[in-house]
């Protein structure tokens, strides 16, 4: 760029208030002064980028596609100027982290547990939310890494698998058999209660979408308000519970519970940490993935057969 960057920001600054007058209020320095910069910005880009009106300036057409571009420049640069300041500020001691209450509890906490022993100097804070709202809060640069199921769109983030997941149902085998003792209809879609997260959850949400798409109506559903609840709940034979597979590995190898023959498959989905790309090197951000192994390996095969 072969202009003065003061020039182009004394042009971005009279753009946006639309008068000579108050960009010199605006930027400290005198009308003239602002006048001469624009001329020779002008000269230089040999263009008119202003009308020159009683009331003040307005942009020409070869204005607004310069302006246009000068703005979205000063814009990545004041982000970069937050950014290292942020880096400045945090250093290595603050990692802010975003997933949801399951995912805290059955994939993030080995990893904390990890990074806590590997760096007790980092603090750390983590935002309980909905994936969605762990996806806004990382856009509005609320946290550095959010534990989210691939998003299908990443706008500005960058997506680090970690692990594939599978939904199924889960029952008692007590239940099951109760079931067909006092129900004479043997298809399980109109006589077992499924217990199932509520409509907001994405999990839910992602469940419905393929029970729909198969022509599958669950005729009694009955909401629950967290995974433990429902693994519980399918514990003491109130029903089948729709959970995902690798949460409740060790009480399907014990025995303990069972997949309800449905004769369905849900496809796998791909858990991990989404990041906006400028966060990619801060200190915390780059140790807690390297500790993760997050995007370093290919993600685990889920486990076969049906839910």
């Amino acid at each position: 760029m072969e202009q003065n960057l003061s020039q182009y920001y004394i042009f971005y600054t009279a753009a946006q208030c639309g008068s000579i007058s108050r960009a010199s209020r605006e930027l400290y320095i005198s009308q003239p002064a602002v006048s001469k910069a624009i001329q020779k910005l002008e000269q230089s880009l040999n263009t008119v980028l202003f009308r020159r009106e009683a009331r003040g300036v307005s942009l020409t057409e070869e204005g607004r596609l310069l302006y246009r571009h000068v703005r979205e420049a000063f814009h990545s640069l004041d982000e970069a100027e937050q950014t290292l300041a942020r880096r400045k500020k945090l250093g290595i001691s603050h990692l802010r982290l975003g997933a949801s209450a399951t995912l805290s509890r059955y994939v993030l906490l080995p990893f904390l547990q990890r990074f806590i022993r590997a760096y007790p100097h980092v603090k750390i804070t983590i935002a309980c939310q909905s994936t969605y709202r762990t996806l806004e809060l990382l856009r509005e640069k609320k946290i550095d890494l959010g534990l989210v199921g691939r998003p299908g769109s990443l706008k500005g983030c960058e997506f680090l698998p970690l692990q594939s997941i599978q939904d199924t149902f889960v029952s008692t085998d007590t239940y099951l058999s109760n079931l067909s003792l006092r129900e004479k209809d043997s298809n399980l879609f109109h006589t077992a209660v499924f217990m199932m997260l509520d409509e907001e959850n994405i999990t839910r949400q992602f469940v419905n979408d393929a029970l729909r798409e198969q022509g599958i109506e669950l005729k009694n559903v009955l909401e629950v308000t967290s995974m433990d609840l429902l693994i519980e709940f399918a514990k003491i034979g109130m029903g089948a519970a729709c959970v995902i597979r690798e949460f409740v590995q060790k009480e399907l190898d014990q025995k303990e519970l069972l997949e309800v023959p449905l004769g369905i498959a849900f496809p796998p989905r791909e858990i991990g940490f989404a990041c906006l790309k400028e966060s990619m090197d801060l200190s915390p951000v780059r140790e807690f993935l390297a500790l993760s192994g997050a995007g370093e390996k290919p993600a685990k095969k889920p486990a076969s057969g049906k839910a």
